[in-house]
């Protein structure tokens, strides 16, 4: 025998229950009324008919159940299915049935049942119930904007709760969300993976023209590369653009593998981008398009300098591309190849624990990379390393010095670099997009994480720019030359320089033969008055001019101490505006740069 379950009217607002001669204006008030109704009482709702005239199309009549009314079809299926889906209906009789009245032009409750014969949902569990569970406007923008700001679903949804009391207060279910982003996603690539890239790229330049983006088809007409770069990047680059790292990456989707990032630094050394690409391969034919792409992009300005990995097909591009640039290899991944290639054998390690007075090889390595500046010199060491090892780790080191002019100190004295010496700065923008370079990730949710990983770059340098104008840089010496420079150069760029001048305080010069012309050397500051190894600087009072023969200023664009030594001699006490590149200056970005 079915027991039947009477909701219990003394729980429930009068105003909530429906009554036989109950009136509506029309058949979405009614619905709206019986949503709310079960969501009241505890049960789930549904439509199960509507009667339509064929005079006029009008609803003239319509019943609605409870979603236990009547019972599944039988499906011949269902014998082979070794776990069926769960019975949800039990023949429930509760139901209203509405009536047009066509000279009120209202509908009116004709039929009414309210005995339900299956228990009712708790109240602690009504907003479960798929009726009462929605997703407004306002909820969807914050869905949105939690999701293209990398917030996971769960997390997302948890915050969303807490916000309004609890999850029984909630609208939606985390289902619910998932099943909404997910519907988005699909809507986004409504025209494939191409249509829906393109029409992103289109939107963007009906948000700002000055956006730009590049496209390199294959012989079949398929996107197989894509080079882009929004507004702000081209700015950027007008300004910063003298020195560019470039890398790919690996893992983005399945259709567009490499993704490639033109970074650079600007004036607060902060990181900022110049372009980013998609690419079908890493072939020579590929990055020698993207680089005409990226030039073309910004106005065909070539950096001073550009740092890429040791891939020689990007080097092959980059020589053909990039004429009016100095090419420099990546001396982070030199020194992994060279760890990788110059590791000692277990033998040897036992050779070597012999005789620890032995340097090892790598650290041989290191210091014709970075420490040794006369060529001769570089030549000699490079030699005796060679003399040292065995055939494999000999021709690994002849190899890697037909490209010294790029990695080796020696070599790079006088090159403009701003101390860079890697694509790290690359890879470090690349790191904070693993999460997003995954192979099951679409094209559109790519884009807009990387979108958000750029904006992130450029909030560091608005804080940079806040602090800069909040806080006064703290002099350490009341000089008219450092008072100068704290409000010409940016916080870390004037860090750099006051660094450079104390330590003009403890440098030490001798007059050289001819005009002006100084050894000059810094004295240690460890009490035994030993100093570092003498530069020499050449002065010219009439020009404000002092040039050392340690190139800092040309590779880096600040002066060294030894310089500051000889204009201090030639009596020069402010910075020349001729050693102020503007971009390192809090007037960077003012006017235009060449």
């Amino acid at each position: 025998m079915r027991m039947h379950f009477i909701p219990h009217r003394e729980n429930v607002n009068p105003i909530w229950v429906p009554q036989i001669g109950q009136k509506f204006r029309n058949l979405d008030d009614a619905w709206t009324f019986w949503v709310d109704y079960g969501g009241h009482v505890g049960f789930e709702v549904r439509k199960r008919y509507a009667n339509e005239s064929k005079y006029d199309g009008k609803i003239t009549s319509c019943r609605f159940v409870c979603a236990k009314e009547g019972y599944r079809a039988r499906d011949k299926r269902d014998n082979n299915t070794k776990n069926p889906r769960a019975e949800t209906r039990t023949g429930c009789p509760v139901r209203i049935g509405l009536t047009l009245d066509r000279v009120e032009g209202t509908y009116e409750v004709l039929d009414l049942v309210l005995a339900h014969n299956h228990v009712l949902h708790l109240p602690q569990t009504f907003h479960l119930l798929l009726s009462q569970r929605r997703i407004s406007e306002v909820q969807a923008f914050e869905i949105e904007a939690a999701d293209d700001s990398g917030i996971r679903p769960k997390a997302a949804h948890e915050l969303a709760s807490r916000m309004v009391g609890g999850a029984i207060n909630l609208s939606y279910t985390c289902r619910d969300q998932k099943n909404y982003l997910q519907g988005r996603r699909q809507r986004e690539l409504a025209y494939g993976q191409a249509g829906s890239m393109l029409k992103y790229f289109q939107d963007k330049i009906s948000e700002n023209p000055s956006f730009h983006y590049a496209l390199q088809l294959d012989c079949e007409e398929h996107i197989s590369n894509i080079f882009w770069a929004d507004a702000k990047m081209i700015i950027d680059y007008a300004h910063f653009g003298d020195v560019v790292t470039f890398d790919t990456t690996f893992g983005t989707n399945k259709e567009y593998r490499p993704f490639g990032v033109f970074v650079g630094f600007n004036q607060f050394r902060e990181t900022v981008i110049f372009g980013a690409a998609l690419m079908f391969d890493e072939t020579c034919a590929s990055f020698t398009w993207l680089f005409k792409a990226f030039l073309a992009a910004h106005n065909g300005k070539h950096p001073r300098t550009i740092f890429t990995d040791q891939d020689s097909a990007m080097g092959k591009a980059v020589r053909e591309v990039f004429i009016e640039s100095w090419h420099g290899l990546c001396t982070f991944h030199i020194m992994q190849n060279a760890a990788k290639h110059l590791s000692d054998s277990k033998k040897d390690k036992k050779d070597d624990d012999k005789d620890n007075k032995k340097p090892h090889i790598l650290t041989e390595f290191s210091a014709c990379m970075y420490d040794i500046e006369d060529k001769v010199a570089f030549d000699e060491a490079f030699d005796i390393m060679i003399n040292k090892v065995d055939k494999k780790k000999a021709s690994w080191l002849q190899n890697i010095y037909k490209f010294k002019e790029q990695w080796a100190e020696c070599y790079m004295r006088d090159v403009f670099t701003l101390g860079m010496r890697s694509t790290q700065l690359s890879e470090s923008f690349n790191s904070d997009l693993k999460d997003h370079l995954k192979s099951d990730l679409d094209i559109i949710r790519f884009l807009k994480h990387f979108e958000r990983a750029v904006q992130t770059k450029r909030n560091k340098e608005l804080d940079e720019e806040f602090e800069a104008r909040k806080k006064l840089p703290r002099i350490r010496m009341n000089t008219p030359m450092l008072v100068q420079a704290s409000k010409i150069y940016t916080h870390p760029i004037f860090e750099a320089f006051q660094t450079e001048y104390e330590r003009s305080m403890a440098a030490c010069a001798r007059p050289l033969s001819g005009n002006d012309t100084y050894a000059v050397a810094i004295v240690r500051a460890n009490g035994d008055l030993s100093s570092e190894q003498e530069r020499i600087v050449v002065g010219d009072p009439l020009e404000q001019a002092s040039s050392c023969s340690c190139y800092q200023f040309t590779r880096t664009g600040v002066l060294c101490s030894h310089a500051l030594k000889v204009l201090d001699l030639m009596n020069i006490k402010l910075l020349p505006a001729h050693y102020v590149l503007k971009r390192w200056t809090r007037e960077a970005r003012e006017g235009t740069h060449t």
